[in-house]
């Protein structure tokens, strides 16, 4: 049987991709795997070798990109980023659906591949909710270079067919709320986001291999066959 496809989130840092994903492994940790990526840069405090990054030197990480182990890599700030292929399969040999967080230019590289994932960007609303979410750890020059990648980000995100879904995240249960319903829309089996039905059609998740592209809205509307996953909870909308 075929894999299911992976998801790619991408958008800039201090978007809040990495809140929604904490979300939505606390609430379907069952069904999703995140890829871990790989970097060269010093972990921060609270971070965990091969949980949050796999922390390799430079050395290493440019030996095993030379030797084809990567999907995508790119560098930011100095340091280089990137998902392995072996971070994919892990996930995929636990049957779950592999989740990628990159950046724009990771996006391009994975759309030269076979993968075919399912691309997602999280964006905010503004540049200056970006400027209010700055980190305890970050300079006025680390914080200038994030804004101004941010900032080409957003800009190059407007080319068409590079994202089949777009979250503007001005509110977290919102965005939230949208990232479930596309991803129900495609045949996940997330919970229903509206009144309880009496009756139930189980999702196919073959609709989730189609590959159809999404329809971008917002609002509460969810197809009725989000509702069937057994032992879905089912409860009122937001």
């Amino acid at each position: 049987m075929s894999r299911p496809r992976p998801v790619v989130l991408s958008g800039p840092s201090g978007a809040g991709k990495s809140t929604l994903l904490k979300k939505l492994f606390q609430e379907y940790g069952s069904i999703f795997g995140f890829s871990v990526s790989h970097t060269t840069r010093d972990p921060r405090p609270g971070e965990e070798n091969g949980k949050h990054y796999y922390f390799v030197t430079r050395e290493v990480m440019q030996r095993d990109i030379a030797a084809g182990d990567f999907i995508e890599h790119a560098e930011f700030s100095g340091n280089l980023y990137g998902t392995s292929k072996a971070a994919v399969q892990a996930v995929q040999a636990m049957n779950r659906i592999c989740v990628l967080d990159v950046d724009l230019q990771g996006v391009r590289n994975i759309k030269k591949t076979d993968l075919q994932p399912l691309y997602i960007s999280v964006q905010p609303p503004s540049l200056g909710v970006l400027r209010l979410r700055q980190r305890n750890t970050e300079t006025e020059e680390s914080l200038a270079k994030r804004l101004a990648a941010a900032r080409a980000d957003l800009e190059s995100s407007k080319e068409p067919g590079l994202f089949d879904l777009i979250i503007i995240n001005d509110d977290l249960d919102t965005a939230y709320t949208e990232l479930k319903e596309a991803l129900s829309e495609v045949g996940l089996p997330l919970p229903c986001l509206g009144p309880a039905r009496p009756e139930f059609r189980p999702l196919q998740l073959p609709f989730f291999l189609s590959g159809r592209k999404l329809r971008k809205r917002r609002g509460p509307a969810v197809p009725e066959e989000a509702c069937s996953a057994p032992g879905a909870h089912v409860g009122p909308g937001r």
